[in-house]
């Protein structure tokens, strides 16, 4: 029985840094995967297969240039599934080659096989050729992540109804697609094969969609993906889902109404993927969607045990996983230990992207603090004209008592990337001078935080006399309103 100082189930972005985290501190570390290769889920069929087979369809159909030559511009005329395929499996290589180098090169033992508790601090790992392996630890920590849901209900044969990990591996694309699911991995999806030109319809049973986002910003949103053709349908539950002789598929909601596509997409949530780690053994028990509850400290019911990444569940980022993981294998250690980070950027890899980081305007009005917004189109910024941007908008929210940024949500091309200049500012309590003061390349569309903050500035100073009673001038704005612009776009 192999003896170690610490023991990872998973080797997903919070399994890597727990494991390179206690390497580095000289302790005897094994990383234990069910996979052939390292990476989880987040490499092999969740963030990057998504975010890689998104960035090919909009280089393949030309998508950011359509602004200039017309919706009809295409980079490549016939894209196939093998098109898409290609980019990612390279993509996947690459990503995997990075992983296995940086494990090896912290002394971090890997250990191919599907890992099951059998007592309180033994594992035992059952290779890809049947063989056993003991281990021992004084402390594991579990990042294994989640699995698609699959209800028992819908007929999934992996070729025309399938989930979002089988989605990345089709052979053929198709001409129309049924989503079922309006989440971030159902959004996602239906976004870019609706970039393709394939005819997709996004089904959602409840009335909304993405609730954690700021009201305006997906109002901006679903006004773009419904002005590129998606079809949305919202309140109306799924009854069943039928796989025809002729290949094609038909999804029958509760009000009567059917779809026919070529595929059918189910993309109505994740599970921990805890069922097969014999958490009985050793005092575990996940809730009833697999996840296992944590303290602060990302420790779990039974003290040597720690738990981070997605099945932990909220927020299930592979940004906070990265830090989780850390953060959970320096408790287990004894170690120092930072704080988690108090702000964090949400990225949804949508056609238009989005992101938000902070306080939604909903949350400032029921926290009743006096706040002021500033509103760029994205199209209005000297880059956006040079990209040929016609969407997209940058959302500031300020405290008219302290100055101080309270969120920042962006929807449009670049708003991933875009976010972290208000992350930093929020971490830092920034206020609204930070903007007004400092200077930003030009063009850029990071300009488009300078233009939010004047429009936000000039609407606070009109509401605030100075000390001989008359309103401060207003600071110049490079643009016209960008509120009114916005709403009429709207």
């Amino acid at each position: 029985m192999q003896k170690y100082d610490l023991v990872v189930i998973g080797s997903g972005p919070a399994g890597k840094t727990a494991a390179i985290q206690a390497a580095k501190l000289e302790r005897k570390v094994a990383i234990v995967d069910g996979m052939a290769e390292v990476g989880g889920v987040c490499v092999h069929t969740g963030t990057i297969p998504s975010k890689t087979l998104r960035e090919t369809v909009l280089n393949l159909t030309g998508w950011r240039e359509r602004g200039f030559y017309g919706r009809s511009y295409r980079v490549k005329q016939d894209i196939t599934a093998e098109d898409l395929m290609q980019r990612l499996h390279m993509t996947l290589h690459r990503e995997v080659d990075i992983l296995e180098d940086q494990l090896v090169r912290n002394n971090v033992e890997i250990l191919c096989g599907h890992g099951r508790f059998t007592g309180e601090k033994e594992l035992e790992v059952k290779t890809p050729d049947g063989e056993i392996l003991e281990l021992t630890s004084e402390r594991f920590v579990i990042t294994v992540g989640t699995r698609t849901y699959r209800p028992d209900d819908v007929p999934f044969n992996g070729v025309n109804i399938v989930d979002s990990d089988e989605v990345t591996r089709m052979k053929k694309l198709p001409r129309s697609l049924t989503v079922i699911g309006a989440g971030v991995v159902g959004v996602e999806y239906a976004t870019i094969f609706k970039v393709l030109d394939i005819n997709v319809t996004l089904i959602e049973p409840r009335e909304s969609m993405l609730d954690f986002v700021d009201k305006e910003t997906l109002m901006h949103f679903r006004h773009d993906i419904m002005d590129a053709g998606l079809r949305m349908h919202f309140g109306q539950k799924v009854v069943k889902i039928e796989s025809r002789d002729d290949e094609s598929c038909v999804v029958h909601l509760e009000s009567g109404r059917a779809f026919a596509s070529d595929m059918v997409l189910f993309a109505a949530g994740r599970v921990g993927a805890t069922d097969k780690l014999g958490l009985e053994h050793c005092g575990l028990k996940s809730d009833h969607r697999g996840r296992l509850k944590v303290n602060e400290r990302f420790q779990t019911a039974s003290p040597h045990i720690y738990a981070a990444g997605d099945v932990i569940g909220f927020p299930s980022l592979a940004s906070t996983s990265l830090e989780q993981g850390r953060i959970a294998a320096l408790h287990a250690l004894d170690e120092p230990v930072h704080k988690p980070p108090k702000f964090f950027p949400y990225g949804i890899y949508a056609v238009p992207e989005m992101s938000t980081v902070g306080m939604t305007e909903e949350e400032v009005i029921a926290r009743k603090i006096p706040y002021e917004v500033g509103v760029t189109p994205l199209r209005e910024t000297s880059r956006g004209k040079v990209m040929g941007l016609d969407s997209g908008m940058l959302k500031t929210i300020f405290s008219t008592k302290t100055r101080r940024l309270l969120g920042v949500h962006i929807v449009g091309e670049g708003a991933t990337e875009l976010i972290h200049i208000g992350q930093a500012v929020l971490t830092l309590k920034g206020t609204l001078d930070y903007f007004l003061e400092n200077a930003f390349n030009y063009p850029t569309l990071a300009e488009a935080y300078k233009v939010a903050a004047l429009y936000a500035h000039n609407r606070m100073a009109a509401l605030a006399p100075d000390s001989h009673g008359k309103k401060p001038a207003p600071q110049i704005s490079p643009t016209k309103s960008p509120r009114k612009t916005a709403q009429k776009t709207a």
